[in-house]
């Protein structure tokens, strides 16, 4: 078995603010392997933006990592150096934002703001940074691309803006690129192009994804395992067919079974009721307790995880394969 790319282990991200501690990833761990396409998903508030910050070391004051390890490629990141962070960023790990529009800088070409990405890595002419980034926009399928190269990011449509985005992710063919929910603001049918390509893309280059999403159907299409994340920590995760076929976390099954496509028609959409706790006050034991028709006083202290072969889940009560759960 070949080492993974990726190595998160206990991860703990805290924001100490005037309020309190607010605990906003808790002990999270997984590993990603070369090429491999990696779902973490949640409701709002879950924690997947700050994980994903928190890998690249993007998590501001007053926040910052207080424990666990984060290895790329053989190197821990949580210790190094602004500057030596900085050196990897975009070579070695990218990340692809929520919003082109903030993404972009209004102010430069598209051209110019490729070039300044391939010059913050390697020094190379300006034809041949304009043929580099001819051939990356061309790959995500933006037609005209040469031309495409003097145009400002507001001649662009979202879904082409968020392409420019993905091909500046992918300038410098990383080892892993984080997306943060990329296609949330795309139409249906752009919104499938770029996960087709981006699919596509991880295939060719090797490159590991993370795809952060609130929506489970966008990522069980691209992704071939998913991290279910609720109140900061990794309730359940394992090969995706296998976790939405059977799902063993109360709260995961919650979500499958909230999706439209599992509804019967006329039927009322199932909810999962109450709304995500408060970071800052976390209920004692299993935050999703309170949510969770199964809960009983054992739910009171804090599960561990329980491993199963490629999967694991934190519950006492895990629902039983092929059971109607509404939680």
């Amino acid at each position: 078995m070949t080492d993974p790319v990726l190595s998160v282990k206990n991860l703990s991200t805290q924001f100490f603010t005037r309020a309190g501690v607010v605990k906003a990833v808790d002990s999270v761990t997984f590993d990603l392997a070369k090429g491999e396409i990696m779902g973490l998903v949640g409701e709002s508030g879950s924690g997947k933006t700050v994980t994903g910050f928190s890998l690249l070391g993007l998590v501001d004051a007053p926040g910052r990592i207080v424990e666990g390890s984060v290895k790329l490629n053989g190197t821990e990141l949580t210790t190094l150096s602004q500057k030596d962070l900085r050196t990897r960023r975009g070579r070695e790990i990218s990340m692809i934002f929520q919003d082109p529009i903030a993404t972009l800088n209004p102010m430069l070409t598209v051209g110019q703001q490729v070039r300044l990405a391939i010059d913050a890595h390697e020094k190379l002419s300006h034809r041949a940074a304009d043929a580099r980034a001819t051939e990356l926009l061309s790959q995500v399928g933006i037609p005209s691309a040469s031309v495409r190269l003097r145009a400002y990011p507001h001649e662009f449509s979202g879904g082409m803006r968020q392409r420019v985005a993905i091909a500046i992710a992918l300038l410098h063919r990383p080892s892993v690129i984080v997306a943060d929910e990329p296609t949330t603001a795309l139409d249906v049918s752009i919104q499938a192009q770029i996960l087709f390509q981006m699919r596509d893309l991880a295939a060719e280059t090797g490159t590991a994804m993370i795809w952060i999403s609130h929506d489970l159907a966008v990522v069980s299409s691209l992704a071939s395992k998913l991290a279910v994340m609720y109140a900061g920590r990794i309730v359940e995760q394992g090969p995706t067919a296998t976790l939405l076929r059977d799902p063993r976390h109360p709260y995961t099954a919650g979500l499958i079974a909230s999706l439209p496509a599992t509804a019967k028609p006329g039927t009322p959409l199932t909810q999962i009721p109450g709304t995500t706790p408060s970071l800052l006050s976390l209920p004692p034991g299993c935050p999703f307790a309170p949510r969770c028709d199964r809960s009983t006083d054992r739910c009171e202290v804090k599960p561990q995880i329980t491993l199963q072969e490629s999967r694991g889940w934190r519950c006492f009560h895990p629902v039983e394969k092929n059971a109607e759960v509404l939680a």
